[in-house]
C-alpha cells in the first residue's frame, strides 16, 4: 500500500512540471505547446499543417493512460486537444492568406501604374518628337525668326509679320494665332475682329493655348460678334492657363485674387501668379531689363508737365559741351530706356566712355556692366568688365563694388571667392546700392558663403524693393509663400508675385498703347489697354475707362455700352487702390452713368479716396454732398472743413473752394434771415426757393455783364475839319441869291462834293459841318436872320440836289 502511494505521488510530481510548462508557453502564444508534448519540428514550412495534425494525434494517444485513471475529468481534457487540432490550422492560415491577398493587390496596382506611365511616356514622345516635313521645318524656322524680330526693340516689325504670313501659309498654328492677335489689336495690320474670332475658334479646336486666350478676351470684351459672357471667358482662360499661356495665368490669378466672377481664393491666385513670376525671375538680366513707364492718361491730362524729348535735347546740348553729369545721365537713359527713348546700349556706351575719359567713377562702373552682360551691339568681355569694375571700386563707387562682388561670387573670368564677394556686396549695400543689397540678401537666403539667416535676407530684400528690383520682390514672395523666417502669408506672397508678373516683357504692350494714343490711334490704344486690363494691370484699366469716358472709342458705337464698360473698368481700378479711379467711380454712382444712382455709395467712395490717398477732388465732392445733404446728413460745418482741407491739399483747388465758401456764407445769411420778420420773402414762390441757385447764377451773370458794360473804353468822335472859304465859294450852286449872302460869312453848305465815289458817311459829316457853320452865322449876324434863313434853305436844297445821283452822271 505504501509502495503504491509513493508511486502515485512520484507520477504526479513528474506530470505537474510538463503541464506548468505548457501553460506558460500558452501565455506566450505558442500554439504547438498547447497541442501536445514539446517536440522539435524539423519539417519544412510547407508541411506545417500536417505536422500540427500529427502532433495533435500523438497528444491524444499519450493522454489515454491518464484518462483511464480519471475518467470524468480526462474526458473534458481530451476534448480540448481535439478542438484545438481543428481550430489551429484555420488560425495559422488566416493571417497568411490575408497577407498574400494584400501583397497580390499591391503588385497588381504597381503593374497597372507602370503600364499607365509607359503609355503616357509613349504618347508624350510621339507628340514631342513628330516627324516634321520640310515645309513644317521651314515654317517653324520662319516663326522663330519672326518672334525674335518682334521681341527686339529696334527692328522692323513689318519683316516679322511677313515671315508670320509665310509660316501661316504652311498651316503653322502658332503663326496663325499671332496673325489673329495682330488683326484683333491693330498691330501693323488693320482691324478685323470677325476674322480673328474665326481663327481663334478653329485653332482652339486644335488645342492651341493662345487661341483659347483670344476667345476668352473676345467673350470678356464683347467684340468679334461675341456677346459678353464671363462664364465662357472663364472657361477659355482656364483652358489657356492649362496650356501654359502666361497672360491667361495672370488673368486667372487676378480674378481669383479679387473675386471677379469667381469666389475669392488666395491659394489659387498664388498658384497662378507664382508660375508667371518664376518665368519673369528666370529671365531677369544684370541690367534688370528695359524700364516700362506706366503712364496714366487721366493724371497726364490733369498734370501735363514737361515733355521728355525736350529734357533729352537739353541734356544732349550740355553733353556735347562736355558736361560730365549730362553724359552720365544720357548714358543711363539709353542703358535702360525711357518713355520717349528706346533702349540703345551702343549710345549708352558712347556716353559712358566720354564720362570715363573725364575720370567719372559712374562711367567706369556702367562700362563694366555693359561688358559683363553684353548685348547685340556689344560683345561680352569678362576681362574688360573686371578692369572697369576695379577702377570704379577703387574710387569708392558702389556700382563697381557690386560688379566685382558678382564676378567673384559666380567666378566670371576669375576664381570664385565668396569672402571677397561678401565684402564687396557689403560695401555696396552700405552705400544704398540696390544690386549690393539684393546680392547680399541672396547670400544670406541661400547660405552661399555665409550661414543661412532669413532675417538678414529679408532685411536686405526689403531694402532692395525700395528701389524696385524685380528679384527682391520675387524672393520676398517665396519667403512669404513658404513661411521662411516668418509666418506664412498668402496675401503678401500674392502681392509680391503679382508685382513681379506685371514686370514681364509683355508689359511693353502698355508702351505700344501709349504710343498709339499719342499718334491719335485711339481704337488701337483702347484694344491694347483692354487686353492688359483683363490680366490685372491697374494702369490699363484706368486708361481704358478714360478713353471710353471721353467718347474717343469707336469700337462699339453705343454711348450707353461705353459708359457701362467704363464703369466696370473704373471699378476694377478703384479696387486696386487708385484714388482718381475711386473719385470717378463715385461720380458714376452720383450721376447714374452706367449704373443706378446711389448717393451713399458715391459718398463712401469719396470718403475712401480722401482718407487713404488725400485726394483733393474727393474732399471737395464730399464737402458738397455734406452741404446739400445727399446720401448723408446735411452738415455745413463739416462741409466747410472739407472745403478747407481740399484747398490745403491742392493749390489748384483754392479758386473753386473760395467760390464754394462764398456760396456757403450766402446760404448761412439766408438761413439767418429766415429767423427774422423778413422771412416771408422766401415763401413768395416755391419755384424760386427750389431753384435758387439757378436764379443766383443768372443775377451774378447780369451783374457781371453790367460791370463790363460800364467799364468799357469810351471813343470820342473825331472833330470836323473846316474847309477854306475860297473852296466853299467855288463849290456854291448858281441858284443861291448873292444879295442874301453876307460877304463876311461864306456859305456853309457849299462844301458838298459831286463825285459819285464819295460815301454816304462823308456826306453826312459834311452836312453836320454845314449845319454847325450856318448856326454860327446866325449867332454872329444877329438882325439879318432872314437872309441867313434863306441861305440855310438854299443850302439844304443844294445839298439834297448834290447828294441825289443823276442817271446821266453814270
Amino acid at each position: 500500500m505504501k509502495f503504491s502511494c509513493w508511486l502515485l505521488t512520484f507520477m504526479l510530481m513528474v506530470a505537474r512540471p510538463g503541464q506548468l510548462l505548457r501553460a506558460d508557453d500558452s501565455e506566450n502564444g505558442n500554439v504547438e505547446q498547447l497541442q501536445g508534448p514539446t517536440r522539435t519540428v524539423t519539417e519544412p514550412p510547407a508541411a506545417a499543417e500536417s505536422q500540427e495534425v500529427t502532433t495533435a494525434t500523438v497528444t491524444v494517444k499519450g493522454d489515454q493512460s491518464r484518462a483511464a485513471m480519471m475518467p470524468g475529468e480526462n474526458d473534458r481534457k481530451a476534448a480540448k486537444p481535439k478542438e484545438s487540432a481543428e481550430f489551429a490550422p484555420r488560425t495559422k492560415m488566416l493571417p497568411s492568406a490575408l497577407f498574400e491577398r494584400l501583397w497580390n493587390d499591391s503588385i497588381m496596382k504597381q503593374e497597372k501604374l507602370k503600364a499607365e506611365i509607359e503609355r503616357l511616356e509613349a504618347l508624350h514622345q510621339s507628340d514631342a518628337k513628330p516627324e516634321l516635313t520640310p515645309e513644317q521645318v521651314e515654317a517653324q524656322t520662319m516663326y522663330e525668326n519672326a518672334m525674335d524680330v518682334l521681341v527686339k526693340p529696334r527692328t522692323d516689325k513689318r519683316v516679322a509679320f511677313t515671315l508670320l504670313r509665310k509660316a501661316a501659309a504652311f498651316n503653322h498654328l502658332k503663326a496663325r494665332a499671332q496673325l489673329a492677335w495682330a488683326v484683333l489689336l491693330g498691330h501693323w495690320m488693320g482691324f478685323d475682329f470677325h476674322h480673328a474670332a474665326d481663327e481663334f475658334e478653329s485653332l482652339a479646336n486644335d488645342g492651341v493655348a493662345e487661341a483659347h486666350m483670344g476667345l476668352a478676351f473676345l467673350y470678356s470684351v464683347g467684340v468679334g460678334g461675341k456677346n459678353v459672357s464671363q462664364p465662357l471667358a472663364l472657361i477659355h482662360y482656364t483652358l489657356a492657363a492649362l496650356g501654359d499661356d502666361t497672360l491667361a495665368q495672370m488673368a486667372l490669378g487676378y480674378r481669383y485674387l479679387y473675386g471677379i466672377n469667381v469666389p475669392i481664393n488666395c491659394e489659387k491666385a498664388l498658384v497662378q501668379y507664382k508660375r508667371v513670376a518664376k518665368k519673369v525671375a528666370s529671365r531677369v538680366t544684370f541690367s534688370n531689363g528695359p524700364v516700362v513707364h506706366r503712364v496714366r492718361l487721366l493724371d497726364e491730362l490733369e498734370n501735363p508737365g514737361s515733355h521728355e524729348t525736350e529734357i533729352v535735347d537739353y541734356y544732349q546740348l550740355l553733353a556735347d559741351k562736355g558736361d560730365v553729369q549730362s553724359q552720365v545721365g544720357l548714358g543711363q537713359l539709353y542703358y535702360q530706356g525711357g518713355k520717349a527713348i528706346q533702349q540703345d546700349h551702343q549710345k549708352a556706351l558712347e556716353y559712358f566712355t566720354q564720362a570715363a575719359n573725364a575720370g567719372n567713377a559712374i562711367g567706369f562702373a556702367f562700362l563694366g556692366k555693359l561688358y559683363l552682360e553684353g548685348s547685340e551691339q556689344i560683345k561680352a568681355d569678362n576681362e574688360t568688365a573686371f578692369k572697369y569694375f576695379s577702377k570704379a571700386s577703387e574710387m569708392g563707387d558702389p556700382v563697381g563694388q557690386s560688379g566685382l562682388g558678382l564676378m567673384y561670387l559666380k567666378g566670371l573670368g576669375i576664381p570664385k571667392d565668396s569672402n571677397k564677394a561678401l565684402s564687396y556686396f557689403t560695401q555696396a549695400a552700405d552705400q544704398g546700392w540696390v544690386d549690393g543689397q539684393l546680392q547680399l540678401g541672396t547670400m544670406y537666403f541661400t547660405g552661399n558663403g555665409v550661414k543661412t539667416d532669413y532675417k538678414l535676407a529679408m532685411k536686405y530684400f526689403n531694402l532692395a524693393t525700395q528701389s524696385g528690383h524685380v528679384l527682391a520682390y520675387y524672393n520676398l514672395g517665396v519667403m512669404h509663400a513658404y513661411g521662411m523666417g516668418m509666418l506664412r502669408s498668402c496675401p503678401a506672397a500674392v502681392e509680391f508675385f503679382k508685382n513681379v508678373a506685371e514686370r514681364g516683357r509683355w508689359s511693353t504692350q502698355l508702351m505700344h498703347a501709349y504710343s498709339d494714343y499719342k499718334q491719335n490711334r485711339i481704337d488701337e490704344a483702347y484694344m491694347q489697354y483692354a487686353l492688359m486690363a483683363e490680366v490685372g494691370y491697374e494702369v490699363a484699366q484706368s486708361n481704358a475707362a478714360f478713353l471710353l469716358d471721353r467718347e474717343e472709342v469707336h469700337v462699339f458705337n453705343d454711348r450707353h455700352e461705353d459708359l457701362i464698360r467704363a464703369f466696370y473698368y473704373w471699378k476694377r481700378a478703384a479696387g486696386q487702390g487708385y484714388s482718381a479711379a475711386q473719385v470717378k467711380l463715385g461720380d458714376y454712382y452720383y450721376y447714374g452713368w452706367g449704373t443706378s444712382t446711389d448717393f451713399e455709395t458715391a459718398a463712401g467712395l469719396y470718403r475712401k479716396a480722401s482718407e487713404q490717398q488725400y485726394n483733393a477732388q474727393a474732399m471737395f465732392n464730399l464737402g458738397y454732398m455734406h452741404e446739400q445733404g445727399l446720401g448723408m446728413k446735411k452738415d455745413w460745418h463739416l462741409a466747410k472743413r472739407l472745403y478747407d482741407l481740399a484747398a490745403e491739399t491742392n493749390t489748384d483747388a483754392k479758386v473753386p473752394v473760395a467760390i464754394a465758401l462764398f456760396k456757403l456764407q450766402i446760404l448761412a445769411k439766408m438761413e439767418s434771415i429766415k429767423e427774422t420778420p423778413y422771412r416771408f420773402i422766401f415763401y413768395l414762390d416755391e419755384n424760386i426757393a427750389a431753384n435758387w441757385d439757378l436764379y443766383m447764377i443768372t443775377i451774378l451773370t447780369l451783374v457781371l455783364a453790367l460791370i463790363m458794360y460800364t467799364r468799357r473804353p469810351f471813343q470820342q468822335p473825331e472833330p470836323a475839319v473846316d474847309q477854306p472859304a475860297n473852296e466853299i465859294a467855288a463849290a456854291a450852286p448858281a441858284q443861291v441869291n448873292p444879295v442874301a449872302v453876307s460877304p463876311a460869312s461864306p456859305p456853309a453848305a457849299a462844301a458838298v462834293p459831286t463825285e459819285t465815289t464819295r460815301g454816304v458817311a462823308a456826306d453826312t459829316t459834311e452836312q453836320t459841318a454845314s449845319t454847325s457853320t450856318s448856326g454860327s452865322m446866325q449867332a454872329t449876324e444877329g438882325p439879318s436872320s432872314s437872309s441867313a434863313t434863306a441861305v440855310a434853305s438854299s443850302t439844304s436844297s443844294a445839298t439834297s440836289s448834290a447828294n441825289a445821283l443823276d442817271p446821266t452822271d453814270l
